[in-house]
């Protein structure tokens, strides 16, 4: 019997330490789910759609600088209003009565004045419009404010990368220890049915009183109940796991283990790569080039424009009605009462906004770096400690157990050394995440996963 007893204690450590023994160089199964995470994930998606906005946003700005042709077309009908009087008959209708007298004809008619409708009735105009800018400071700005805004949308893409990246390896690791929790209690409730048997058997043998069986059986009902609880833990940790892949939340998860005992790259405490840094930089020079646009009215905008078209009255066309227009349109702001200059002055409020939030940013990165490293020390150390605990605890449960089969050691003390037995594998298996989940840290700090 102690040979099993102390087989159970070897499954518990084995479970625990095997954990750091591998080493490969291929790509874990955590990469992979890590990949399809960064495919399939909806909140990336949508960052992905704000920046593909962007690039169509750039596409636009560039698109100013060429000609734009429209399709313009009027038509009026009219009857009323102002009117143009031209006494037409009152100066030629003497003339064509001396004429006729001259000439002893009437080939000279009466003519009646004129009342000519200012208002075009029945009149249509249709052209075709080509504008082409020649000096436009605002649009050439545009451009370049375009051009950095994709550069922020993407540093702020891959800055969800590396979060999503982080909460993928955390959710991994969550998984993997609350199943190690379940397989601990599993072989905690296997000792305490072992109890239970040797129990009995002394009981019936009258080396030992009811106490001991009862107890012995309440803490199997107790391990049963916490096997429940870890076993929902573990199937929450799996849900949570398959929301970060955007795939159904009771899909099984593979668990790998080849990459646990790669230790953190804390060498590199330099923020520098930090997307976030870039976003703001980002800011910074868009905010500038707002600020120079805002100024650019003092440069004049001058436009050409050719109009092709036909007009006439009443749908005649002919070579008569068509007509062709070609100008330059120059407009030259020279004064606004201030607002132009209140707008640049705005634009550079925001540049110095941007970057004493820059200086402030790359402190608080600093720090989250310098704090995950002391993590990462700490969480190391404790896990080396834990390990030691294990093992202390399970000689010092092995020589109780000796002890209480000869007779010399009360039930309660040899499950106060079950029950240390337990939580030094427990808390073993919760360091062991520990050490992980900072080393994800250290990793998400230092901005070093590859996520291109």
């Amino acid at each position: 019997m102690s040979t099993m007893i102390n087989k159970r204690i070897a499954i518990i450590l084995l479970l625990l330490f095997t954990t750091y023994s591998q080493e490969s160089n291929a790509q874990s199964q955590l990469d992979f789910y890590i990949q399809e995470g960064i495919k399939n994930n909806q909140g990336l998606h949508q960052q992905n759609i704000q920046l593909e906005r962007s690039l169509l946003a750039l596409k636009e700005a560039k698109s100013l600088f060429l000609p734009n042709i429209s399709l313009l077309g009027t038509y009026t009908k009219a009857n009323g209003g102002r009117t143009i009087d031209l006494p037409i008959g009152d100066l030629m209708n003497p003339v064509y009565a001396t004429l006729n007298q001259l000439t002893n004809t009437n080939n000279f008619p009466h003519i009646d004045n004129q009342s000519i409708l200012l208002n075009p009735d029945n009149f249509y105009d249709a052209k075709f419009r080509t504008s082409l800018p020649l000096i436009n400071a605002e649009i050439w700005y545009n451009q370049k404010i375009k051009k950095e805004q994709i550069t922020q949308q993407q540093a702020a893409v891959n800055v969800y990368k590396r979060e999503l990246v982080k909460n993928i390896k955390s959710a991994y690791y969550q998984y993997y220890q609350s199943g190690k929790a379940v397989a601990i209690y599993n072989n905690a409730l296997l000792l305490v049915k072992e109890n239970v048997r040797v129990n009995e058997s002394l009981l019936k043998n009258g080396l030992r009183n009811s106490t001991a069986l009862t107890r012995s059986q309440t803490e199997q009902q107790k391990i049963e109940a916490a096997i429940t609880e870890a076993s929902n833990n573990q199937m929450n940790a799996k849900a949570y796991f398959n929301f970060l892949l955007n795939r159904a939340l009771t899909t099984d998860i593979i668990i790998d283990t080849t990459d646990f005992s790669k230790v953190a790259n804390i060498l590199n405490t330099s923020t520098n790569t930090r997307e976030e840094l870039v976003q703001l930089n980002k800011g910074i020079e868009t905010y500038k080039l707002v600020e120079k646009m805002q100024r650019s009215y003092l440069v004049p905008k001058l436009n050409t424009f050719l109009d092709l078209g036909s007009q006439g009255f009443n749908f005649n066309y002919n070579s008569k009605t068509q007509y062709y227009i070609w100008g330059l349109n120059l407009q030259w702001d020279l004064f606004a009462a201030g607002k132009n200059r209140y707008k640049s002055l705005q634009a550079k409020a925001d540049v110095s906004l941007l970057q004493a939030q820059y200086s402030q940013t790359e402190q608080a990165l600093q720090f989250q770096t310098e704090q995950s490293i002391n993590n990462y020390n700490t969480a190391l150390s404790n896990y080396n400690s834990a390990k030691s605990q294990l093992n202390l605890a399970g000689k010092y449960y092995n020589d109780q157990l000796k002890v209480y089969k000869e007779g010399q050691l009360l039930y309660i003390e040899l499950l106060d050394a079950l029950n240390q037995l337990t939580n030094a594998a427990l808390q073993l298996s919760l360091a062991q995440a520990n050490v992980l989940n900072a080393a994800a840290d250290i990793e998400r700090n230092n901005a070093t996963y590859p996520i291109n």
